[in-house]
């Protein structure tokens, strides 16, 4: 990108003075308050840019609908926005709830990405769109998972119930893998390629991943604990996940599930030192991820409110995207209710019907979903992959703003019936 500065420092501006203006005025969720401006203030350089001339603006825009969002999460940062977001979760915590999360990591998200498909498939019938029913389920494979980046900076500041919160956490952080792999056996469908069955394509991509994180884990973490140089520490967390991402993406795991695999594992062995050895955990290591991380969502959150603008000039996405909003909510209940009905009982005094309504509300997408529709480009006709793409950004701007925004009232409402 011949304007990449002048891009990093526009992106940095929003992130510092939106946030600032969060802070100080309007008090929202910082990820939605950064997607919200970005989406008001890219409008207005649109007007500023296109319609009144103002060519710096103008340039700005088009540099921002340059930026390959899939290059940037798949290629780039996705690896430590799943680390930083892991790095701290119990290994004893995914035990205890290893049946419920594996439930709707995998069976809610499989059946997620079926029932969205299929009503997706159903509209395009009536519509006239002459959309196949494998470009469908495809599109379900994209919207079925949650996503990790939004339920781990945006739930959590909700106060749920603790091992509720770790489930729905713990979902978000595996159920990509899912999703990736129904996405490649469903992409192989629609372009008539072969690439395996649902089962071979997930036992590859899940179980040689969680064998690339261990092994990358176990090495890399003899270094940081032979070492008490703070940086090399932390230089170190970045060589494992990287290099777990990097080997997966070689040998075709998934590299999403190696990098919360090393999260883990460096949480899991940290905490065991540190009660042999009787120290503290180390702050300036937590204080590193947790910055990095909360950079890395500002930018995505600014990206994904500024390339909105481009979508909704694309034909029939407005009409689709009322549509695949109300068919993404139906798929997601539908989904986990199935999941919960199976699951024994909840924790927290919840209900199935409860858990139900919770877990559809806050099954927030996000970036990764977005970065998975527009790799269908070269697979996919010029107005279908308009379709599937604005369809991708209305569920992630509903969910993200929208179910975002009134999440923690649809708690408060839930928790009260529960009394």
């Amino acid at each position: 990108m011949d304007n990449f500065l002048v891009i990093v420092v526009g992106l940095l501006l929003f992130v510092v003075i939106l946030g600032y203006f969060n802070e100080k005025i309007t008090k929202f969720t910082y990820e939605i308050a950064l997607m919200l401006f970005s989406v008001i203030i890219g409008f207005v350089c649109v007007v500023i840019g296109n319609f009144m001339g103002v060519e710096p603006v103008r340039k700005f825009v088009e540099g921002i609908g340059k930026i390959n969002l899939d290059a940037f999460l798949m290629d780039g940062f996705l690896c430590f926005m799943l680390f930083a977001g892991s790095c701290h979760m119990e290994l004893l915590h995914f035990k205890k709830h290893a049946k419920i999360v594996s439930l709707l990591a995998i069976g809610a998200t499989l059946l997620g990405a079926v029932f969205y498909g299929l009503l997706f498939y159903g509209a395009s019938l009536l519509l006239g769109l002459g959309i196949s029913l494998p470009v469908c389920l495809m599109f379900g494979s994209i919207t079925a998972p949650t996503d990790p980046i939004a339920a781990t900076s945006i739930l959590k500041k909700f106060n749920l119930p603790k091992q509720i919160g770790f489930i729905i956490e713990g979902e978000s952080l595996l159920n990509d893998g899912v999703g990736v792999a129904l996405f490649v056996c469903f992409s192989s469908m629609a372009t008539a390629e072969k690439a395996g069955g649902f089962f071979v394509v997930m036992f590859r991509e899940l179980f040689g991943a969680v064998a690339v994180g261990l092994v990358v884990s176990l090495l890399c973490f003899q270094i940081f604990k032979r070492t008490k140089d703070t940086p090399r520490q932390i230089y170190t967390s970045l060589l494992a996940v990287s290099l777990s991402y990097v080997a997966c993406e070689y040998f075709g795991f998934s590299g999403a599930i190696a990098s919360v695999v090393c999260g883990v594992m460096f949480s899991a062995q940290r905490n065991l030192q540190a009660n042999r050895d009787h120290v503290m955990e180390l702050k300036e290591f937590d204080t590193f991820w947790e910055i990095l991380d909360n950079l890395l969502n500002s930018v995505l959150y600014v990206l994904l409110g500024l390339g909105f603008l481009h979508i909704l000039q694309m034909s029939k996405v407005l009409i689709m995207s009322v549509l695949v909003v109300i068919f993404n909510l139906i798929g997601r209940f539908c989904s986990v209710g199935t999941a919960s009905l199976l699951a024994g009982k909840l924790p927290d005094g919840y209900d199935k019907l409860s858990f139900a309504k919770l877990l559809t509300w806050g099954g927030l997408r996000g970036g990764l979903s977005v970065a998975l529709a527009m790799s269908t480009q070269d697979m996919l006709p010029t107005g279908i992959y308009h379709i599937v793409l604005g369809g991708t950004y209305a569920i992630v701007f509903f969910t993200t703003i929208v179910q975002g925004m009134t999440m923690k009232k649809v708690y408060q409402g839930i928790e009260a019936k529960l009394k």
